[in-house]
This record gives structure tokens, sequence and C-alpha cells, in this order.
């Protein structure tokens, strides 16, 4: 049953085959061929819009992009991997504190859900990187092996999160938009107790409890100890707050070019040793009570009361 332009119904007399006696069939393909025309642009449309609708990772020349329809500026950048660490890094030259390093692209999936990465990490370390994007975080899986018949002193590493586009900031405001979690709750970075003195002038480390002090980046330390593994910032418009997190952390760093580090503790590995790590990278509402929720899901540490 069709309507006609004036809105009321009109009846077909159907014949014996169940089609109106004066059924035109030029007009059953033309409607055949259009009803299928809009199926297949529907589907199109469907398929376009699920591989579209939530993060995407991609990797080349050692940065992992992570893009998405509503991140600000469009993607998030992190220098994947900045540096391998040894111990006794606090009061030293850099120079003498990494340890010589090459990551290479083992696979991607042509939908930019999955990343697999290969680190070689001198004198015989090898880092496996299984990434998986999802709607609204990124997830890291690394397994490591000290593949030699050495202990190496690989403490730490650095993924390095570049923030200038998502908090619209630069090197002397963002960290007014960028936060760890103290005692007191939620601390913006400009308003915990900085320190200057340092072998490195600039930024600032936030150093959890149990980690030597002689065992961090050579930069300035905070008085305040962060509580848990979260650093992260708000975008610029307030909508959204972007955060990384690990399982295990050495330090939580604000750095010298628009930067946040949530930097992973490795501890030494003896020879034949394996170890795992977990990561997320957090993309969500401006809500930290539902971010401290993930947190501690993923994690399964005790979420903070926000202070308020």
């Amino acid at each position: 049953m069709t309507k006609p332009a004036n809105g009321q119904p009109k009846a077909f007399r159907h014949s014996g085959f169940g089609f109106p006696s004066s059924f035109d069939f030029r007009e059953l393909s033309r409607a055949v061929i259009c009803h299928l025309s809009f199926l297949l642009f529907a589907g199109s449309f469907a398929v376009a819009a699920g591989t579209t609708g939530g993060l995407s990772v991609g990797w080349t020349n050692n940065m992992l992009t992570i893009s998405g329809p509503n991140i600000p500026g469009g993607k998030v950048d992190t220098w994947y991997l900045e540096a391998f660490c040894r111990s006794g890094s606090t009061r030293r030259d850099w120079r003498q504190t990494t340890l010589p390093h090459k990551t290479e692209l083992v696979s991607a999936d042509k939908t930019g859900q999955r990343l697999r990465l290969r680190t070689l990490v001198q004198p015989n370390v090898e880092v496996l990187h299984d990434i998986r994007a999802g709607k609204d975080e990124v997830d890291f899986r690394l397994i490591l092996k000290n593949r030699g018949n050495e202990p190496v002193d690989v403490q730490w590493f650095q993924p390095c999160m570049r923030v200038d586009r998502f908090t619209g900031g630069n090197q002397s405001n963002y960290i007014n938009k960028s936060f760890i979690f103290t005692g007191r709750g939620l601390a913006l970075l400009d308003k915990t107790r900085r320190t200057e003195e340092a072998i490195y002038r600039g930024g600032q480390v936030y150093v959890p409890k149990g980690i030597n002090l002689d065992d961090v980046n050579p930069r300035p330390i905070s008085l305040d100890q962060p509580v848990n593994g979260l650093i992260g910032c708000v975008s610029a418009d307030d909508r959204y707050l972007l955060a990384m997190a690990w399982d295990q952390t050495q330090e939580l760093f604000q750095g010298v070019i628009v930067c946040l580090h949530n930097d992973p503790r490795v501890g030494g590995l003896k020879p034949g040793e394996i170890k795992r790590l977990h990561g997320k990278v957090y993309f969500l509402r401006n809500d930290p009570k539902s971010l401290l929720k993930r947190y501690e899901r993923d994690f399964g540490t005790t979420s903070l009361r926000i202070a308020r």
C-alpha cells in the first residue's frame, strides 16, 4: 500500500499472483534498484561509522599516534619510546643513564585497532608490545625478556605523551590543566609543591612511595607524592580528560616539551628473566570520579575520594 500526493491510501486490485492487475513491472525494477542502492549506501555508512566511532593507533619513526573523532586537535602523539634508563640516574649526566635501544613495527592491522612492536635494548633485552585501541582507551601489554647471560640494569623507561594540542597550552601554562592524585585528591600540577634544584632545570618529577630517589629523572623532584599511577590533563574546552597509567610506575613526570609521563618501572632483569607490564591511555569525559573507577577496575587499586 502506498500513499498518493493527497495523503490518502490507494488500494491495489491484486491478480492471482499477488500483483495489481494494472501493475507496471518497469516501476518494480526501478523501485527494487532504488531500494537496493539505499541498502548498500546505509550498509557502507554503518561500516564507516563503526570504524571511526572509537580510537585508532598508528606508529612510525618512534611516534605512537592515537586518533579519534572527538580528540581535541584530532590526535595525541607519544614518543614511544624516548629512553630506557639505568639506576643511579638522579644526580648524573643523562647520557650516562640511557641504554641504547631500537624499536621496530612488527604488524599493524588495517583498521588501526592493533599494533605489535619489538624493541631491542642493549645488551640483550627484548621487549614485545601489544597495543590495542578501544572505544575510549588504548591498552598496552608488554613482555620484557633478558636473553643474555648477565643481569641488565634497566630500571625504567619513558613513553613521552605530547599534550599541546589537547590542552591548548604551551610550556609556560599547560601545567594549569595537568594533574596527578595525591593524598588530597586530584591536584593540578601548578598547585603542587614544586622545587627547582636539580642537575637539569625545568619540569617536575613526582615519585611514588617505595621508589629510590636516586633512580629517577634528573629534574626537580616535587615534595608531593602521588598515591596512584595516574597522570593526565584536561582538554582546552574542559570537556575531556586524557590520562596515562601503568601497573608499575617509577615516576610521574611533567616534562619540558609540553609532555606528561608515566614512566613504567622494570626493576632490572636477571639472566633469562621475563617480566610483564600493563598500561592504559584513557580518553574520557571530564569526570575524575569516573577516571578513578576505571583505573581501580583495570589495575585493582583503591580509588581516592575526590577533594571538594
